[in-house]
């Protein structure tokens, strides 16, 4: 069964390509339910605004992802949905990649600097970079020589998220119409985004899910109302319940049947509470 969507272009003109019927879609959601690789539904240059945590390859139990590659086979598969996602993004579109500094599993990694590497090989600008303090360090696991100059382990308990562009910073296309208060704009261009992660029961299940806190700083601080958001890498849907609160047409794709079901779940209920009417 084909399918038509329509987009906005950089050029302002609207246009429309066939392709596959989303697992969901309405008139500000649709959802793949696809591999991000694979998929064709979304056209080229037609993002505003990508923001996703992609598997951290520690070994998480997803339903349909490896999370224990050798960490070249993970720079590898990084180095493809990135560069997929640079030819979907506008000119004018933004990044926000939300990933770990580091990780111990396996051997000491700069995983934030690796992406960040290959993130600017593929010809994605770099911008700057938000600390994200969960306040989360009983995740910790390892110290290595506790107590011992021997062979500590010093770990930070933070993630980054990586602030990228494509090709302009300056935004001229789009609505326009901004939604960010005046102390938001001062709290969130501090660099360092401290609030907590999300549960797995808050999040319906899904083993690694960012709270909705994180998307909406990133769709209100870097968008503008309208915008379309995509997530790569959709899991519980945070991204897309953020983008339906502020008023920006959100897109999600996941391999995972399990995890778009979630993600509809929890927009669902998101809707009933602040959106009565969205989802019919």
């Amino acid at each position: 069964m084909q399918h038509i969507i329509t987009v906005q272009q950089n050029t302002e003109k609207v246009y429309s390509i066939q392709s596959q019927k989303p697992y969901f879609e309405n008139d500000k959601i649709l959802i793949f339910n696809e591999d991000i690789l694979k998929i064709t539904a979304i056209p080229e240059n037609s993002i505003d605004l990508i923001v996703t945590s992609p598997p951290y390859n520690v070994d998480i139990h997803y339903n349909s992802h490896a999370d224990n590659l050798t960490y070249d086979d993970y720079l590898e598969f990084t180095q493809k949905w990135i560069k997929k996602c640079f030819v979907l993004t506008k000119n004018e579109g933004r990044f926000l990649l939300n990933i770990p500094l580091d990780k111990n599993k396996g051997g000491q990694k700069s995983v934030g600097a690796d992406i960040t590497q290959i993130a600017k090989d593929i010809g994605w600008k770099y911008h700057s970079t938000i600390i994200w303090n969960e306040g989360n360090i009983s995740r910790r696991t390892a110290w290595g020589s506790y107590m011992s100059a021997s062979a500590p382990y010093v770990i930070a308990p933070v993630e980054l998220i990586l602030v990228l562009y494509k090709d302009s910073w300056k935004k001229t296309g789009g609505s326009r119409k901004n939604d960010i208060t005046k102390q938001e704009f001062m709290d969130w261009t501090n660099g360092i985004w401290t609030f907590t992660g999300q549960s797995k029961n808050g999040a319906g299940g899904h083993p690694a899910a960012f709270p909705v806190e994180l998307p909406k700083r990133c769709i209100k601080l870097f968008s503008f109302i309208d915008d379309t958001v995509l997530d790569p890498f959709l899991g519980s849907g945070s991204t897309l319940i953020a983008s339906c609160l502020y008023n920006r047409k959100g897109i999600g794709v996941d391999i995972d049947k399990d995890y778009c079901n979630i993600a509809i779940r929890r927009l669902q209920q998101e809707a009933k509470m602040n959106q009565p009417g969205l989802f019919k």
